[in-house]
């Protein structure tokens, strides 16, 4: 894309399949008026069916937290999460009494993943039938490991780089970026954060896992917090929507390198 374009408000470019990208997680979420009863198997065993064909794995998970009031008095309050996955462990959705969640770490293509998606919610929609969404976002997050960060000057855009091009960076433990951008004429935001991060690091432990090297890390994050009513192909269709506007940022922030680098023909 020109150096000019705003990916903010600029048409979609053509998809260019990487079959070896460094895209090593997708995760679309949708919250919506807690539904309490989601606590309990009986009301969500229409759900599970529904989905159980794709998602034939599912566990039970509970998470704790502590909760200070105003005396500082520590209230423990747990949370239900059921996880569905497949076989391989490569899909899984979340749900919880507040949102329902599709990650995968296998992804293949947009019509794909948004697909999933939309069979997703029009289960919620028919079994557990909220009333209100009140949040809706999409989130890609890729990783460059090894030899691509001693070329990283040739796969990103240079406005990308920050220091990674001084003297300073030979002295940095870590380098991120993080911007937090209004889309124009909406009422949608896109959170983005870049750069590098040590061996043994995360700026997320629930979506980026750290590993035993350095690496490059792009995590754009596309949401609105609107309140609209929850309707499963409004919803699919509002996140096929961001996933174009996202892939127009990321095509902004790598170089044709970038592309030919993992396999693709711009």
């Amino acid at each position: 894309m020109g150096a000019e374009t705003n990916p903010l408000t600029s048409a979609a470019p053509g998809e260019v399949p990487l079959p070896r990208a460094p895209l090593v997680r997708v995760i679309a979420q949708v919250r919506f008026s807690s539904i309490l009863a989601v606590r309990q198997a009986e009301f969500i065993a229409a759900f599970q069916e529904a989905i159980r064909a794709d998602y034939p794995i599912l566990r039970r998970e509970e998470q704790r937290s502590l909760f200070f009031g105003p005396r500082s008095v520590a209230t423990p309050e747990s949370q239900v999460i059921w996880r569905f996955s497949d076989g391989e462990g490569a899909w899984r959705v979340s749900l919880t009494p507040e949102f329902v969640a599709l990650e995968t770490t296998a992804y293949s293509s947009r019509s794909d993943f948004i697909q999933r998606m939309r069979s997703i919610l029009r289960a919620v929609e028919d079994h557990l039938r909220p009333s209100i969404a009140i949040r809706v976002g999409l989130r890609y997050i890729d990783r460059l490991t090894g030899r691509e960060l001693e070329h990283i000057g040739d796969l990103v855009r240079r406005d990308m780089l920050g220091i990674v091009n001084t003297r300073l960076f030979e002295h940095a433990e870590h380098a991120l970026s993080d911007a937090l951008f209004h889309v124009p004429e909406t009422k949608e935001k896109i959170r983005a954060r870049w750069g590098h991060i040590p061996a043994g690091f995360t700026v997320d432990p629930h979506a980026i896992e750290p590993i035993e090297e350095r690496s490059w890390i792009l995590d754009l994050d596309m949401f609105s917090t609107e309140q609209r009513s929850f309707e499963a192909e409004a919803l699919a269709r509002d996140l096929e929507r961001f996933a174009e506007r996202i892939y127009t940022l990321f095509r902004w922030a790598v170089t044709e390198e970038f592309l030919c680098r993992y396999g693709g023909t711009p």
